[in-house]
């Protein structure tokens, strides 16, 4: 079958890594199941694994994707939950993996995975839309109605605005209820960000018009400092990623007098995908795919992401 892998690793040439060709059909594992997919969509995981983090070098090649919506071995339309693990949740289970990180991933014609991890997709989500769910849009869920713990109408900040992520956090903010800010250090995409559903947007860093109640941050190091001081006092930080680097000044002094949180948000469980699933075919949004190409392109897709040439996300499709 058809898949794209990692080879090989290197941090400052990722992409060198990368191999699109013909690859072993996976093998099936008692109480798993094959997916045949039909959409499947790139995430900073993958880049990342090319750059050799969270990848044992022992591990490769490796088909790389964490995401994919296709058909189950009865031809039932699904959505793959891509965190392997125990639990009530998953992302809890200390021996947890991500699909691409101990099992092959979802770049491919086929993918095996636990029979649990199968979420219905919804008839009113195509296959492109379904595929940006399990990482980015999941990941985004649970940061909003999970760990932030606010109520309709609060203000929320997200830093970084034209990601998977932060593109996901703005759509699911509005139709939930929230005023949305975001920031971006590029015009054109603060300019869809309000098209997206922002109430504002301000240049990276800007002095903001009030505090937040929270502060979405997926950047890290590079915008670190201003989420703090963008916060309320007893306001808090869902931290998901740290795209920019993971050591900036922690300013402790900030944190404990004016009793900010700082909450960390992995991904989150199959029972949330399939009530993100419900709550895109209930309220009508719908992911932002950058650009949409086949599967045999994908290193097209991954140069994009690596020059962040993107607002939402890259699909490949088969």
């Amino acid at each position: 079958m058809f898949a794209v892998t990692a080879v090989q690793t290197d941090a400052d040439n990722p992409l060198a890594g990368l191999a699109l060709g013909e690859h072993p059909e996976p093998k099936v594992p008692e109480g798993w199941t094959t997916v045949t997919v039909k959409a499947t969509a790139l995430n900073h995981h993958d880049l990342w694994t090319l750059k050799g983090v969270g990848i044992r070098q022992d591990r490769l090649p490796i088909v790389l994707g964490c995401d994919a919506a296709g058909l189950d071995e009865d031809g039932n339309e699904v959505i793959v939950h891509s965190v392997i693990g125990t639990g009530a949740d998953e992302t809890l289970d200390p021996k947890r993996s991500l699909l691409s990180e101990t099992y092959d991933g979802t770049f491919a014609e086929r993918v095996v995975v636990p029979r649990r991890n199968l979420v219905p997709k919804p008839a009113t989500l195509t296959f492109a839309e379904a595929a940006c769910l399990p990482t980015a849009w999941l990941t985004a869920y649970r940061m909003l109605f999970d760990k932030a713990g606010l109520e309709p109408g609060s203000t929320v900040l997200v830093q970084g605005a034209g990601g998977g992520v932060a593109t996901a956090l703005i759509a699911l903010g509005r139709a939930g209820g929230y005023r949305m800010w975001a920031t971006s250090r590029s015009e054109q995409k603060r300019e869809r960000a309000l098209e997206l559903g922002a109430d504002q947007v301000f240049p990276t860093g800007a002095r903001l018009p009030a505090r937040v109640d929270a502060v979405m941050e997926t950047v890290g190091q590079a915008t670190w400092d201003h989420s703090l001081k963008s916060l309320r006092p007893g306001g808090r930080i869902v931290v998901s990623g740290a795209t920019s680097g993971q050591t900036p000044s922690a300013e402790l002094n900030r944190v404990f007098f004016l009793q900010l949180s700082v909450i960390g948000s992995t991904m989150g469980t199959r029972d949330q995908l399939a009530r993100l699933a419900t709550f895109l075919d209930q309220t009508g949004v719908r992911p932002v795919i950058d650009r949409s190409m086949p599967l045999t392109d994908a290193r097209d897709g991954f140069a994009a992401m690596h020059e962040g040439d993107l607002f939402g996300k890259v699909v490949f499709t088969q």
